[in-house]
């Protein structure tokens, strides 16, 4: 072995490595040298695509994440910087990595908005609630939980796709805590469908509407159409109300 040059000096220059990254990890630790190997440069892109351009996430707020981060190159705690950048509002993940020779890459996905979920949150596409307040017109969902906005969200995109047909879209979901639901048309049209066979009962709307329900009132949209009965609906036009549920009413909710 002794003999072998070639062998002895592969150990050699490993050793050497093993001992200089060992030395720039102690010194980069080091108290009284906070500046070693500090950060050059913080990449900033989407998380699917370089291309896709940050719309709410402002350069003020990565701006404020990146200066509170704590530690060098060495040091950086990766998973610290991205819990950070989850906080704020409108990201909804985040991948950091270091970038040769002083540099951070940071990966931010933001959330899609879908809906308002009630007056005081946001729903995304994959169904899930974040806070965040926006002054736009939008698919408003209400629901007594928030574990339901994922199927809400569901729903609402198969309900949709049955209404297209009539050029008809939902601007709003209810889900009763008794998980009966109710639908509010863009056309102002209220479709309770309560908690069985929603999707018999919608298609049910869907398939009489252009032969029967269009024809009762030229003028305005439907105020409301019960399809909760087994074989039949009801319609009130706009001059009328929808009956009131109370605590005499002996009517089951289907």
């Amino acid at each position: 072995m002794w003999d072998n040059y070639r062998l002895l000096n592969f150990v050699t220059n490993t050793l050497l490595v093993a001992v200089a990254a060992a030395v720039l990890y102690v010194l980069a630790q080091h108290d009284g040298m906070p500046r070693f190997l500090p950060l050059k440069e913080v990449h900033i892109q989407g998380m699917h695509s370089p291309k896709v351009k940050l719309e709410h996430v402002s350069r003020q707020q990565i701006e404020r994440v990146v200066n509170e981060v704590q530690g060098n190159f060495l040091t950086l705690d990766l998973v610290a910087v991205r819990n950070a950048f989850l906080r704020i509002p409108w990201v909804r993940d985040a991948k950091i990595e270091r970038a040769w020779p002083l540099g951070l890459n940071i990966k931010l996905e933001e959330h899609q908005v879908l809906a308002h979920w009630g007056t005081h949150a946001l729903v995304n596409t994959y169904g899930e609630v974040f806070r965040v307040v926006l002054d736009e017109e939008l698919p408003v969902f209400t629901a007594p939980m928030e574990i339901n906005s994922q199927e809400i969200a569901r729903r609402f995109r198969q309900f949709n796709e049955a209404l297209a047909p009539l050029q008809q879209s939902i601007a709003g979901i209810n889900l009763s805590s008794r998980h009966a639901w109710r639908l509010h048309l863009d056309t102002g049209t209220i479709l309770e469908l309560g908690r069985y066979e929603i999707e018999k009962r919608l298609m049910r709307y869907v398939s009489v509407y252009n032969h029967s329900i269009a024809h009762l009132n030229q003028e305005e949209a439907l105020a409301y159409v019960d399809l909760r009965y087994p074989n039949g609906f009801a319609v009130y036009l706009p001059e009328h109300k929808p009956p009131l549920k109370n605590k005499h009413n002996t009517r089951k909710e289907t």
